[in-house]
């Protein structure tokens, strides 16, 4: 008699990216409060997403504001040309999916009534790159590739529950196309620790050091810094600069900390 012996359960969720290491601070939904708390002060800001509100926390703004939520269904080319529309008549949208479905399935439609148009529309999209289990239906392996090549349409990744807030009344305040990528649920909260502050269109260092410089965006940053506090027992002084916008790119910075001498 053959028998098969039973493997564990494997689980995934809907964001593993946002799964904090254990003891880690969080923050829930830092996107959708942020936004939220913008439109108490801004009668502009609007939320659109395709069926897919809580999974990218909107679903706090549509409670704070039900009457600037907009629920298009599973139709984001729909999703994205009813921002453009909402942009031309003087709202700023903040249209929501995952990023998979934002760069293949809507691409056309973002990249001629958004982009070309540069019209006032922010795209936040979670499950950006290899961030879930879903499979690669739901994997976004080439979203940073696909927007970075839009025209006027800026692009930022930020670290973690903070910079997701700071950065929410900062792309609101830009005026053009803006694509960021999403961490939901329960976000690690990081930067706190480092005085950080976000600046739109600026890279920064938050660890400085004499040996090595590690330069990185979005959640790595997360895990180069890890990587800087092991390294730091072995007496390798590592400096970590963080690049949350990618487009445009602050290459005067990126330049100048890897002149620095070591």
């Amino acid at each position: 008699m053959t028998t098969t012996a039973t493997k564990p359960r494997l689980t995934t969720s809907a964001m593993i990216a946002s799964i904090a290491a254990e003891g880690q601070p969080t923050r829930p939904a830092p996107f959708g409060h942020a936004l939220a708390a913008l439109a108490e002060q801004r009668q502009d800001i609007v939320g659109l997403t395709a069926d897919l509100a809580k999974y990218t926390d909107l679903h706090i703004f549509a409670k704070a504001h039900p009457e600037r939520f907009y629920q298009m269904g599973m139709a984001e080319q729909l999703l994205m040309s009813a921002a453009a529309g909402l942009a031309r008549e003087g709202c700023v949208p903040f249209a929501t999916t995952y990023a998979v479905f934002a760069s293949r399935r809507a691409y056309d439609f973002i990249c001629m009534a958004i982009a070309e148009e540069n019209l006032n529309v922010k795209i936040v999209c979670g499950l950006p790159g290899l961030t879930t289990g879903y499979g690669p239906s739901h994997q976004a392996t080439d979203d940073l590739a696909i927007f970075r090549a839009m025209p006027n349409l800026m692009v930022i990744d930020p670290c973690d529950a903070l910079e997701i807030e700071q950065a929410v009344p900062a792309i609101a305040a830009h005026q053009g196309p803006v694509y960021m990528r999403l961490l939901r649920g329960n976000v690690p909260l990081v930067l706190d620790r480092y005085d950080y502050r976000f600046q739109l269109g600026k890279a920064q260092v938050v660890r400085p050091g004499r040996d090595v410089l590690v330069v990185s965006t979005g959640l790595m940053t997360m895990r180069a810094l890890e990587a800087a506090e092991a390294l730091a027992a072995d007496g390798v002084d590592v400096s970590v600069l963080h690049v949350p916008t990618i487009k445009p790119l602050d290459e005067a910075t990126l330049l100048a900390e890897a002149r620095k001498p070591g």
